[in-house]
């Protein structure tokens, strides 16, 4: 899978602080529908504006996670993006939306391989009412490509930079369904707030989500809290390190990348989270290189592998589905990493 699949891809310490922070999202993402349910709706987003007549009757998606929001709100859509990053089993489709298909009842849609970019003809045959990809980084190009298959719902500002909570209000409005949206936000707040109850070790760590290539440990690269990856954790009330803050004040894109020589800048780090392999390889490289051994939380061990194209390191980037479905296994390893010495 290409790295900006990966970067994008894909895809959590105050609760209060936190649930106030989602529902501000929240709210923020109905500024840019219009309709209340009612059709025509219209959605505000980077390229312009886009009206839906009527309400749609075949609803496709492109890029991640886009078609969870109809199928948590029990409408199945006619195609969406194959999974081709986090497939445990080789059949595109990720663990948590082939539970809720099989809840459904429904078969697999079609599956769009956008490996190499968005399939038009694909998405095309699937005759749809509506293309949503609020959570994407379309062109312009692809853009003005979809609309001529039908209305498109694009990100509101920045590509890759859609909380969940947007992603969510905008999908939903788009399908006339902005109250069960609503209802959504608020069921997963809740779950993501008992999640994080359980393992206070979290508490006050400030979680560096970080991307690391082992064949060039020349630079360290990061997200930023326009990412969903540290935004959702930002958003539970987990304080950012000074790195991250810093840089998400300066730029809005979601990921950022530094010389090494830079590390000094992630001592407040509490917990080094990146991908890796199974067997801690990464982890070796890491603690024995003379400049990433100089950030504490490396040095002692503090660090979360998320394997390599598995669910967990998937379900990482938080989507509707994904959260009941991996989220406390997530925390947990988070929690051990906080703690390596289980004190």
């Amino acid at each position: 899978m290409r790295l900006t699949r990966l970067l994008a891809g894909l895809t959590a310490l105050t609760l209060a602080a936190g649930l106030v922070g989602c529902s501000s999202e929240a709210d923020d993402a109905e500024d840019h529908t219009d309709g209340a349910g009612g059709f025509p709706v219209t959605v505000e987003h980077v390229y312009g504006t886009t009206t839906i007549p009527a309400k749609p009757e075949r609803i496709a998606s492109v890029a991640w996670a886009n078609h969870e929001v109809p199928l948590a709100l029990g409408v199945v859509p006619v195609g969406m993006s194959k999974a081709t990053w986090g497939d445990d089993d080789g059949d595109g489709v990720l663990p948590w939306v082939e539970e809720r298909l099989d809840e459904l009842g429904a078969e697999t849609p079609a599956l769009f391989d956008e490996t190499d970019g968005i399939d038009f003809e694909a998405v095309a045959d699937t005759q749809p009412d509506v293309i949503l990809a609020a959570y994407s980084g379309l062109t312009q190009e692809d853009y003005d490509t979809l609309s001529k298959i039908a209305p498109v719902v694009a990100y509101p500002d920045t590509a890759w930079g859609t909380s969940l909570s947007e992603m969510i209000e905008l999908n939903s409005a788009a399908i006339g369904m902005p109250e069960q949206g609503e209802e959504l936000i608020a069921e997963l707040e809740r779950e993501s707030a008992a999640a994080l109850d359980k393992h206070p070790q979290l508490i006050g760590k400030k979680l560096l989500f970080a991307f690391v290539n082992p064949s060039d440990l020349s630079k360290i690269g990061f997200y930023t809290v326009h990412d969903t990856r540290p935004g959702f954790l930002a958003e539970l009330g987990l304080p950012q390190p000074a790195a991250v803050e810093s840089e998400s004040e300066k730029t809005e894109d979601f990921y950022v990348e530094f010389s090494a020589d830079a590390v000094d800048r992630f001592a407040d780090v509490d917990v080094f989270v990146t991908y890796g392999d199974a067997e801690g390889e990464i982890v070796r490289q890491l603690q024995s290189d003379p400049l990433f051994s100089q950030i504490p939380a490396v040095a002692e061990g503090r660090i979360a592998i998320l394997e390599d194209s598995t669910p967990l390191a998937a379900a990482a980037n938080p989507t509707p589905l994904s959260i009941a479905w991996g989220l406390d296994d997530y925390f947990a390893l988070l929690a051990g990493a906080a703690d390596p010495a289980g004190e």
